[in-house]
């Protein structure tokens, strides 16, 4: 995969792209990352990327010129196959799709992504009508700038890489990765201070562990993100479960 970032601060992915599980894919090369100055693409002398909005108003509007230029500049990405390769844009900023496991998954079966970070005001609405494929947000605030979201939306997309982490299953068992929250981990010692490992992952016995784990998902799901299980279809199972949690609930109030 190659992923480019737009940004007026490029400095900011040094050490987050260089780090952890984004450098270690990146030394594998099993991801390109690289950022691209688009104040370099402005095409006045004073090297502006904004500008006064149409029709007044407060804050300052990305022009759409040095986004344009910059990304219709980049180098075109190809296959194994040598076949180029269209870009997904993305845009980040306030009014896009939340951005969801699902998504990360999705994105994380594409050959090349672009991103915008944007700031002051806004982007020039060309920009969205013309240029990019998606728009998205990580969360119902507002930052300074894109490239924090940009930041986490490419680390959750490059860990689902194939050979990017050590264990291909812990993408896969991920919260959210099954539409539930994932179950609770223990380590060693089975005993710190008075609080011990529960009984069933000493056992051994893997279809029990199996067992305990979905259901400790479900019922934590159940108590944290109660909308994650709407519109889902539980099986007998977990249809017990959840009334033994109910039944439970109801006693430790009375």
């Amino acid at each position: 995969m190659r992923v480019d970032v737009l940004t007026l601060f490029p400095e900011m992915f040094e050490g987050v792209f260089s780090s952890s599980i984004l450098g270690k894919a990146r030394d594998k090369g099993i991801v390109s990352l690289s950022t691209v100055n688009f104040r370099d693409y402005s095409t006045n002398k004073h090297n502006t990327v904004d500008d006064y909005p149409y029709g007044g108003g407060g804050g300052m509007v990305l022009k759409p010129e040095p986004i344009f230029g910059a990304v219709e500049d980049l180098p075109t990405h190809q296959t194994a196959e040598g076949v180029a390769v269209k870009p997904r844009v993305i845009l980040l900023c306030p009014q896009g799709e939340t951005f969801t496991q699902k998504k990360a998954e999705e994105l994380a079966g594409e050959e090349h992504l672009v991103f915008i970070c944007g700031h002051y005001e806004g982007y020039d609405e060309r920009i969205r009508q013309y240029l990019v494929t998606d728009e998205l947000s990580v969360g119902d605030y507002v930052l300074t700038g894109g490239e924090i979201p940009a930041m986490v939306i490419i680390d959750s997309v490059v860990r689902l890489l194939p050979g990017v982490l050590g264990n291909e299953m812990s993408a896969v068992t991920d919260s959210f990765s099954t539409g539930l929250l994932e179950y609770p981990h223990y380590t060693r010692p089975a005993k710190f201070r008075d609080w011990e490992v529960p009984e069933m992952l000493l056992s051994g016995h893997h279809a029990n562990v199996k067992k305990w784990r979905n259901k400790e998902s479900l019922i934590r799901t159940l108590e944290r993100r109660p909308d994650l299980l709407e519109g889902r279809i539980l099986s007998k199972e977990e249809k017990l479960w959840v009334a033994e949690w109910k039944k439970q609930k109801q006693e430790q109030n009375i």
